[in-house]
């Protein structure tokens, strides 16, 4: 262990830290009921637009495993704190950007600076929480991280719509500076040595369930964060504008933060494959119910049960993923949110095309066709998987 202070154990997330994980997903949806704006303000197609979304994600994605060595080796508060300083400059930087090139290379650093939060967050929970009250504390962040959501795509349109879209991107980059001061407070928990940085990622990478949690996490990143941002787009494609697109879809973090004080209650009580089962058949249904019709009545409703989809499927894949190699928890953690947010850029991007045709009944019911095997798939290894740890 290095020398660093341990914290004493929680019962669940410092208040710092879910602020911060706040900010981050403010960040990261407040562009979703923007992109038929900038896409006007910048005189460039909505699928050139999506650029802006899927370069953030993607950057945000590919980064994870930086982040996850890095907080295995300096830290996990002291590299939330730095990610964070330098995330703040470059939010501010996307509100000064004149053209669509120097827009997506300023939220490419946004997005990877900001990735480091959420799951090095996470990792400092799995070090600092019992593994049986585990799931409940990262319930507790996931509610912190669905208000920034609902906040972003609520009042991100609005704000969008009635002043300026660049305003929106200066309110998470000021919110980053702050927490990045406040986490100072907290102490580093103890974290296994590192004996070289090959050896530690291919530690990781030899289990081989671990893999399969990070291909689970790459499908759900791609039907459920991929497609998310198209429910806005959908609505402003019929006429609604984006303040009221965007309020509609802030259901999605309405329903999470909601439906995490369920997943608490539920946990312990119901098993983990079927935690899993009930969020994914959630993501299922919602895509079914956008393909058949697009309305806001259809939206806001597909919004919620995706929102139940992340409380009860992804916070169970992320407890999972806590787990299956603690040994370096860091860089486990950091390839399962890599693998989610990478799915969610490649989805984004393939998506783009059909979005610019106005083909959202296949969009989503593509969506839908590739989610059902995917839950299946996640259930039944779950089970699989504490049959053998129980064994």
């Amino acid at each position: 262990m290095t020398s660093t202070a341990a914290p004493s154990v929680l019962a669940g997330p410092p208040r710092a830290l879910s602020a911060a994980s706040f900010v981050s997903s403010f960040d990261r949806f407040a562009v979703s009921p923007m992109l038929v704006l900038i896409a006007a303000d910048l005189g460039v197609p909505l699928a050139a637009a999506v650029a802006a979304a899927s370069g953030y994600y993607l950057a945000y994605g590919l980064t994870q495993p930086l982040w996850g060595v890095l907080s295995d080796r300096f830290g996990r508060v002291r590299v939330m704190r730095a990610a964070l300083a330098v995330a703040a400059l470059a939010g501010l930087a996307s509100a000064l950007m004149p053209a669509l090139g120097a827009l997506v290379a300023a939220r490419v650093v946004a997005g990877a600076c900001f990735g480091a939060v959420i799951p090095t967050g996470l990792t400092y929970v799995g070090d600092t929480v019992p593994p049986d009250g585990r799931q409940r504390a990262l319930a507790d962040l996931m509610a912190a991280t669905a208000l920034g959501t609902a906040v972003a795509t609520g009042l991100g349109g609005v704000l969008a719509d009635f002043t300026d879209w660049r305003l929106v991107f200066t309110v998470p980059a000021a919110c980053a500076l702050a927490c990045a001061l406040a986490l100072g407070r907290l102490q580093e928990p103890p974290r296994a040595r590192m004996a070289g940085v090959g050896g530690h990622l291919l530690g990781v990478l030899r289990h081989r369930w671990a893999l399969l949690v990070f291909a689970l996490a790459f499908g759900e990143g791609a039907v459920l964060l991929g497609t998310l941002p198209y429910l806005a787009t959908a609505l402003q494609h019929d006429g609604v504008t984006a303040a009221v697109a965007g309020l509609a879809t802030a259901a999605y973090g309405m329903g999470v933060w909601l439906l995490t004080r369920l997943v608490k209650r539920l946990t312990g009580r119901l098993p983990a494959p079927v935690l899993i089962a009930v969020g994914g058949a959630q993501v299922v249904a919602g895509h079914a119910l956008v393909a058949a019709h697009v309305s806001l009545a259809t939206v806001a409703v597909t919004a919620v049960l995706f929102g139940g989809g992340w409380s009860f499927m992804h916070s169970s894949l992320q407890t999972w993923a806590t787990s299956v190699a603690p040994e370096a928890r860091g860089t486990a953690v950091a390839f399962f949110a890599a693998a989610l947010f990478v799915g969610s850029a490649a989805a984004s991007w393939a998506a783009g095309p059909l979005a610019q045709d106005g083909r959202y009944g296949l969009l989503f019911g593509l969506a839908a066709a590739v989610a059902a095997p995917l839950v299946a798939v996640a259930a039944l290894g779950r089970r699989r998987y504490g049959a053998l740890d129980r064994a």
